[in-house]
């Protein structure tokens, strides 16, 4: 690389994530086991300070313990004990309020599935007599920690074992963790603008409507009370991040950032870019090759605007997590 060149300059940042605690390995499950997710042990874990919680633990439930199950009472889903029908529903809830100082310190939260307690999405619910009434519960503690932190990226971690959702879930992580940071600071409106600015090409990527909205939010930041901004821009912010970005809007971004670059390269290095654009378009390769190639020669032109998008390193690159292809 050349003098004064250099790489890809997104502020490095080191997220705060919550975890079920039998996902680092603690041998706190039902039965004295664990449910250790070598992701986030082996990967994630370098470059995260975790919070882990065992609801069921915290509660004194003990280790070994009897199982929980999902049932349905008056309408509610409670969760009880297949020992002897102990309701443990609201304990397990303010396990939440309990830890509500640290969540909100949070930048993301990995749930085990299929828990009770803990798990997200689809729990099979059951009626007194322990027929199954349907599969769309949600953990106590699960549920209680979404209706506190609506806006914080909470994913299970069997669905992180799916590229796409794994990808989508850390860099909306690492985008939280920069926001916070943000906010933490002594910010002043430029703050935000800058902020947004290096955050275009990943907004547009999930969402051009979304990055237009938070735009309008930014526009107002001079004239408009601080907290009200603050508040409207976070909620906006990761509102967007949510969104699945798709093969096509993820072009789109490129090509903006192909825009930026096109005059100062010759006709060899534009062919090359246009042609790893068109090939992951197609499915012939991953996001990792025109991202590579994208960052590679803004840091050969030092091209500031681009190098410095968020788009081009959402989270540390031994992550590896855009070299699959999206489906």
């Amino acid at each position: 690389m050349a003098p004064g060149h250099r790489p890809t300059a997104v502020p490095e940042v080191r997220p705060r994530v919550g975890v079920s605690s039998c996902l680092l390995g603690a041998p706190v499950r039902y039965n004295g086991g664990h449910s250790r997710s070598r992701f986030l042990t082996d990967e994630l874990d370098h470059h995260v300070d975790w919070l882990p919680v065992c609801p069921e633990a915290e509660i004194g439930l003990g280790v070994p313990r009897p199982t929980l199950r999902l049932q349905r009472r008056e309408e509610r889903d409670r969760v009880v004990s297949s020992a002897d029908g102990a309701d443990h529903t609201e304990e397990l809830a303010e396990v939440a309020d309990h830890h509500l100082a640290q969540l909100r310190a949070l930048d993301g939260y990995v749930l085990k599935n299929k828990s009770p307690s803990c798990g997200l999405l689809a729990l099979p619910v059951f009626d007194d007599n322990g027929d199954r009434v349907d599969g769309r519960g949600r953990g106590a503690f699960a549920r209680r920690l979404t209706e506190l932190l609506p806006t914080l990226p909470v994913e299970e971690q069997g669905r992180l074992t799916d590229p796409v959702l794994r990808e989508l879930f850390v860099q909306r992580v690492f985008a939280h963790a920069r926001l916070r940071r943000l906010w933490e600071s002594d910010w002043l409106p430029r703050d935000l603008v800058a902020f947004h600015t290096r955050h275009k090409l990943q907004l547009m990527s999930h969402s051009p409507e979304g990055y237009r909205e938070t735009g309008r939010i930014v526009a107002r930041t001079g004239s408009g009370d601080p907290d009200e901004v603050r508040a409207t821009y976070t909620e906006a912010f990761h509102r967007v991040m949510a969104v699945r970005p798709s093969r096509g809007k993820h072009v789109n971004a490129l090509q903006h950032a192909f825009g930026m670059l096109s005059p100062l390269l010759d006709d060899t290095r534009r062919h090359d870019l246009l042609a790893a654009i068109e090939d992951y378009r197609h499915e012939r390769a991953p996001l990792s090759v025109p991202v590579a190639l994208l960052r590679h020669h803004c840091a050969a032109e030092d091209v500031e605007w681009t190098r410095d998008q968020t788009y081009l390193r959402p989270y540390p690159d031994d992550l590896r997590l855009r070299h699959a292809v999206p489906v």
